[in-house]
């Protein structure tokens, strides 16, 4: 849809004056022309690829008032301080602010002096908000963490499913939702859901192809993880952990052997997390041990790598959490560590979840694709995107591609499998399909008379957790899929089908035991800040002295007065004057206003005593 010409120039005039942009990133640009066209949208996009300017510039073009429905409320807090510095009139009304606060901010809304209103799912559909919003002149509806409404159980944030009723509350009124981490079926479901089956998708591809991409089962994890994070002394990176209790005991090991290690979890007092915040980005080197309540909003560019002690939940959550490494398109490394008990664990969350049969027995087949990726023989990096439905040769830069270990051929092994599901009807998973190779009598089997089958029984030399591995193995290859949006069953793909018939081979690896093959290129990570002479970057220290006072003075996480990139573009440019200063990334007309005197002053300073 072609923009009106009014509305191209006021979106191109915002962009530089607002934001201190100079142009719209892939996706944004077919984002935003869709949304001010009055097309619904769902955008996909990568960590780091600048979702948010896919509402925020059309907010402002549209006027009015738009609502951006957010899941978490430091990282609304954080947004709404982020807007107000570029001087645009956000607010947010929550739990976190007094009464008489969020009463305020309301008879704001009802003046027409708020152009982004902040709102939980749980604040924005009761009865009461709803009906108050349905007297104010909303233009723009935009739902951050779109998969949430798919992927949340309704036992944990109901309220995201309830979202579906916008279309029906504000009919004309275009609906945008953005989300780094949606698989096909997930992209259906929120379509169907929240559009009602009429939206446009914009998806810009989920490769990361500077991050390197490394699994290892757990073997005395807690050597692993120093051994990890000792290789790469020095660097930025968070190490993931399940629990609170993990996440301090990593934090304290690590800081025993002399590293800069925080610890941040969602049990800790506010001040402490801002605080931790602001170390992790402001000073060189720290390692943020936390749980998965980090990383929503950060914008720090340099993080070199991402570590899991603990296997995700789902490929779309391990997705989004790598994707906080190497955000400056430098070389990051990844590394998940996994075992047995990871799996059990995992699947006992999704049974104590007060949720659906139909719900659980997605997030098992979810949970069934990650292991599947753990398990992965060959290219890592094409079993990640192939799950997302992106194709890609391999890549080149995983542990599987880098340091292969040897394999088995599994090619007879391979056609039993193919040949059990064809017989069975491709309709039934991996658990029913082994006990029909290794001639299990069980009900279900006997039932579907399949111990009559030729494949009855035909791999009953093979141990279950050998077949297990085999099938896994092969989902990862292509030569299967699991059935995420049906029953689970599994179907062979048609690489399967030629395997069938005699074309090409299988190979599949017995011990998954690896290493850290990649810490030996861990020293070739360089960031934007290697870049910079030797005086550049003592004076980028001092800017980023100068920002955190700033952002302390204002109650922000440092990255919200300014970002890494936009402090680096400024210690190479050396600006003298604020028309200067206004050309640097990131810098719009009001935080020129707001901060060109001051980091004018320390940059004149540097330069005086150079």
């Amino acid at each position: 849809m072609t923009l009106s010409d009014p509305h191209r120039a006021a979106a191109s005039s915002l962009l530089a004056e607002v934001f201190g942009f100079g142009e719209l990133r892939e996706g944004q640009a077919e984002a935003i022309e869709a949304v001010l066209g009055g097309r619904n949208v769902l955008a996909v996009m990568p960590t780091g690829a600048g979702k948010s300017l896919c509402y925020q510039l059309p907010a402002l073009v549209l006027g009015g008032l738009s609502i951006v429905v957010s899941p978490l409320v430091a990282l609304m807090r954080d947004q709404v301080a982020a807007l107000r510095l570029n001087g645009i009139a956000a607010a947010t009304i929550n739990s976190d602010i007094g009464r008489a606060d969020n009463v305020a901010t309301w008879r704001a809304v009802q003046a027409g002096e708020v152009r982004l209103l902040y709102l939980s799912p749980e604040r924005l559909m009761t009865a009461a908000m709803l009906e108050a919003l349905g007297k104010v002149d909303v233009r723009l509806i935009a739902i951050d963490e779109a998969h949430c409404i798919s992927q949340w159980g309704p036992a944990f944030r109901p309220e995201y499913a309830a979202l579906a009723a916008l279309c029906g509350r504000f009919p004309g009124v275009p609906i945008i939702g953005l989300t780094a981490t949606a698989d096909p079926a997930t992209r259906d479901d929120i379509v169907a859901k929240v559009f009602a089956g009429d939206a446009q998708r914009v998806v810009t591809g989920f490769d990361r192809p500077n991050l390197s991409l490394a699994v290892a089962l757990k073997d005395n994890w807690k050597k692993q993880v120093a051994d990890f994070v000792d290789a790469r002394r020095g660097m930025s990176g968070i190490v993931y952990c399940l629990s609170r209790r993990k996440t301090e005991e990593v934090a304290a090991r690590l800081r025993d052997t002399g590293h800069a290690a925080l610890a941040f979890h969602a049990g800790m007092d506010a001040h402490d997390k801002v605080q931790a915040q602001n170390q992790f980005m402001t000073e060189p080197g720290i390692v943020m041990v936390a749980t998965i309540a980090f990383g929503m909003g950060i914008d720090k560019p340099d993080i070199r790598y991402v570590l899991h002690t603990d296997l995700p939940g789902s490929p779309e959550a391990y997705y989004q959490e790598i994707g906080r490494a190497g955000r400056d398109g430098k070389p990051a490394e990844t590394m998940l560590l996994y075992g047995l008990d990871d799996i059990r664990m995992r699947r006992v969350f999704i049974e104590q979840e007060e949720s659906a049969a139909e719900r659980k027995r997605r997030e098992h087949k979810r949970l069934d694709a990650l292991i599947a990726y753990c398990e992965a023989p060959s290219c890592r990096r094409r079993m990640l995107l192939h799950y997302f439905g992106e194709e890609v040769a391999a890549c080149g830069n995983c542990d599987a591609c880098l340091d292969p270990v040897e394999t088995l051929d599994g090619t007879a092994e391979a056609r039993l499998v193919l040949s059990a599901i064809h017989d069975t009807g491709q309709m039934f998973g991996a658990v029913h399909i082994i006990g029909v190779l290794r001639g299990s009598e069980s009900e279900k089997i006997m039932r579907f008379r399949h111990h009559a089958l030729a494949t009855f029984g035909a791999g009953a030399d093979r141990p279950l957790r050998e077949w297990q591995g085999i099938i896994r193995q092969m989902v990862a290859a292509g030569l299967l899929e699991i059935d995420i949006a049906g029953f689970g069953g599994l179907h062979a793909t048609q690489a399967g089908l030629a395997l069938m018939r005699g074309d090409g081979d299988f190979r599949y690896r017995p011990d998954r035991i690896r290493k850290d093959p990649v810490a030996k290129r861990a020293a070739a990570a360089t960031t934007a800040v290697d870049e910079l002479d030797a005086a550049a970057a003592a004076l980028l220290r001092s800017l980023k002295t100068l920002r955190l006072e700033l952002a302390k003075a204002r109650d922000v996480p440092a990255y919200v007065i300014f970002s890494d990139r936009s402090l680096v573009d400024m210690a190479a440019r050396r600006p003298r004057t604020p028309d200067e200063f206004a050309e640097v990334f990131g810098v719009g007309a009001a935080k020129q206003e707001k901060f060109a005197e001051a980091f004018l002053y320390v940059i004149a300073a540097d330069s005086a005593s150079a």
